[in-house]
């Protein structure tokens, strides 16, 4: 697969030499603009996603987007989240601050000075966000494979030097992203937005009970993604009964997905309540042998997804 990211400083005509780049290399262009509608889309509203949870939101979108066409994306900073996509081509466009000056007084229709202050406030507005979204102001050297002066070069010539840089690396005969690659970049973003609370728009899940514990709320937020239905202790299961029959023990698992009909039981590393919740599934399966249950930790999230089958194809397209 091909992703190429282009990004700037204001003035250098960072998103003319985006547009030029994809319509040479015929790739789908997508713009911060029609990013920010997509995650709005996804999560409901674009606050909905805080500024620490952006790159996550980004990744997810990103490989679901390269799962399916060859990308040319112009986002400050989005060049920093390429680390997890093979054949990415991170492009820099750069220029000097009179030649960005002249631009913005074209741009704008305004005169050197004021095209001066105007620079000086678009800069700060770009590091404040790309301090807020990729934790540093200004972008460096080695986030770029690739960077091309505006001041000598104009958006054609941009796009024939990026054109020939994936020709030369093959980039498009790669295809497009893999759908194992695909699916590990989402489970990894998927599961940094469930931990900060994060769950896509339109939640499925049929329970609305109060957690006991943060780590059930990742959990059900994670399966809100794959959009795998759950309930959250629908039912309890009586263990030992008394000598005159009434339940003296019982236990009621966390979670049940009617799709897999399969009850989860969340743990910590605790050894203590891994004992106490072992005995009591070991009960369960002795008094209820037609009941499907398994003990889960966190760390185990992800053989939940993958390895277990638990998203089904038609949740992971």
């Amino acid at each position: 697969m091909a992703v190429v990211t282009v990004t700037g400083p204001p003035g250098c005509r960072v998103d003319e030499a985006a547009r030029a780049i994809a319509s040479r290399l015929e790739y789908e262009f997508v713009s911060e603009g029609a990013l920010r509608e997509m995650i709005a889309a996804a999560y409901g509203s674009e606050t909905s996603v805080p500024a620490r949870a952006m790159p996550a939101a980004l990744g997810d979108l990103l490989a679901h987007l390269a799962g399916r066409h060859h990308l040319v994306v112009q986002w400050d900073g989005v060049e920093t989240l390429m680390s997890d996509f093979p054949g990415s081509l991170r492009v820099g466009v750069c220029g000097g601050n009179r030649f960005r000056d002249g631009a913005l007084m074209l741009d704008h229709r305004l005169d050197r000075n004021a095209a001066r202050r105007l620079r000086g406030q678009l800069d700060h507005e770009q590091h404040a966000q790309r301090r807020r979204h990729f934790l540093r102001a200004e972008s460096k050297p080695p986030d770029f494979d690739l960077v091309c002066n505006a001041e000598a070069m104009d958006c054609a010539e941009i796009a024939d030097v990026v054109e020939r840089v994936v020709t030369v690396r093959g980039l498009t005969a790669l295809g497009t992203l893999p759908s194992a690659t695909q699916a590990e970049i989402e489970f990894r973003a998927r599961l940094a937005l469930s931990r900060h609370g994060i769950a896509p728009a339109g939640r499925p899940s049929l329970g609305r009970k109060p957690f006991a514990n943060r780590s059930e709320q990742v959990f059900a937020n994670l399966l809100d993604f794959y959009r795998i239905p759950w309930e959250y202790e629908p039912r309890t299961f009586v263990l030992r009964k008394d000598e005159k029959g009434q339940p003296a023990e019982s236990f009621t698992p966390d979670f049940y997905l009617p799709e897999f009909d399969q009850f989860i039981e969340l743990t910590t590393m605790k050894q203590s309540l891994v004992t106490k919740k072992n005995r009591k599934v070991r009960l369960l399966r002795e008094r209820y042998p037609r009941i499907n249950i398994r003990i889960f930790y966190q760390k185990d999230f992800h053989d939940l997804v993958f390895k277990h089958g638990f998203a089904s194809p038609a949740a992971m397209a």
